[in-house]
């Protein structure tokens, strides 16, 4: 049939395995160089869950589970060592733990971050991505961005909060990035107003900032470890942006393109793979994944009248998309070991790896 092999070139979004839980499950983390995940969530009771289960062929086997007083929102084991392998997490009472697997426990490190809900967490200096020192991000309810190393105990290394209680706004998104070298890290934070908001950790200072028309769900470098290159957002009400980071002209800013996708409804997350930094995919509240793919313009830079210079956007294509659940996708994560292979959960609680084939020809 005309088109049939262009098509069976195209990348494919396909379920390996699934299993229903009893949990709600708020995130998911492959443990690194290894076969691992963790499940993180509530129980129905609104203790905290912290799952790991091995994936064997198409078996999904827990492998230890504990209960906690209360329940978790979010994780990374991007501050730990690929030796270590260590959790932090973010919980719905503001805490910041940090966990070994193999004995959960006490943690290892606690620091009361937030007044109430930890939204999000990001980890950068660990697993041999990003240069400097180990850190840990988090984001929350009462409107602060703290920056923790967890070497320093109790108070944050960075703390960025509303100048007063008035202007307080929800902080629902951070990330990682620039960390190119020793002396170089930003953080990228969402809010429920649409702010965007890019802090430079070297400065102390707020390097960019805008507003979109929606809350701001997640934010996502395409890379931790180099200059600033570029970096997705979504919002509730279907849209997703990307932004070209590597010129900021002094007053249009960053140069950035938008997306309206057609189910709808909020877009809960977005993450690049970690194999090729121009494939991304987004989280539907319809229970949906889309991939994309981000194509740069010919030239990045244009000349301004008065000669200055500002970015220039390029285009993004959608590769596959594929509904995989009745309820919101919640969470996703790559296998920064396997290309292609990604374990997800959604509000259905039910857990799901996947793969996504070809992506060596994109």
């Amino acid at each position: 049939m005309p088109g049939m092999a262009g098509s069976l070139q195209q990348p494919q979004i396909l379920e390996h395995t699934s299993k229903s839980l009893s949990v709600t499950i708020y995130d998911t983390k492959w443990v690194p160089s290894s076969a691992r995940f963790v499940v993180l969530g509530s129980h129905p009771r609104n203790s905290g869950c912290i799952q790991v289960y091995e994936l064997g062929g198409t078996e999904i086997n827990k492998l230890t589970e504990a209960e906690k007083q209360h329940s978790f929102k979010c994780g990374t084991f991007g501050a730990s060592s690929l030796t270590q392998r260590h959790l932090a997490t973010g919980d719905f009472d503001g805490n910041l733990n940090v966990w070994d697997l193999d004995r959960l426990g006490t943690p290892l490190y606690h620091a009361k971050a937030h007044s109430s809900i930890v939204n999000a967490i990001d980890g950068c200096g660990g697993l041999g991505v990003g240069r400097g020192a180990p850190e840990i991000v988090t984001c929350g309810r009462d409107g602060r961005v703290c920056v923790w190393d967890t070497r320093q105990k109790d108070d944050p290394v960075a703390c960025f909060e509303p100048a007063t209680s008035d202007s307080t706004r929800d902080c629902w998104a951070v990330s990682f990035g620039n960390a190119y070298e020793e002396n170089e890290r930003c953080v990228l934070a969402g809010y429920d107003n649409g702010d965007v908001k890019l802090f430079d950790l070297r400065t102390g200072t707020v390097r960019y900032e805008t507003t979109l028309q929606n809350g701001v769900c997640a934010v996502d470098f395409d890379r931790k470890d180099i200059p600033m290159n570029k970096f997705a957002a979504t919002t509730l009400e279907s849209r997703f942006h990307v932004f070209d980071a590597r010129t900021q002209h002094a007053t249009k800013g960053m140069a950035s393109l938008s997306e309206k996708q057609a189910h709808g409804s909020t877009i809960w997350g977005v993450r690049h793979l970690p194999q090729n930094r121009e494939v991304f995919m987004t989280l539907g509240g319809d229970g949906s994944l889309a991939l994309y793919k981000y194509s740069y313009p010919e030239k990045r830079t244009a000349k301004e009248e008065d000669g200055s210079v500002s970015g220039v956007i390029g285009s993004v294509n959608m590769l596959a998309s594929r509904t995989v659940a009745s309820q919101p996708i919640s969470c996703f994560d790559w296998s920064p070991d396997k290309e292609g292979l990604a374990v997800f959960g959604s509000f259905d609680q039910s857990i799901r790896v996947g793969i996504v084939t070809k992506l060596h020809k994109v």
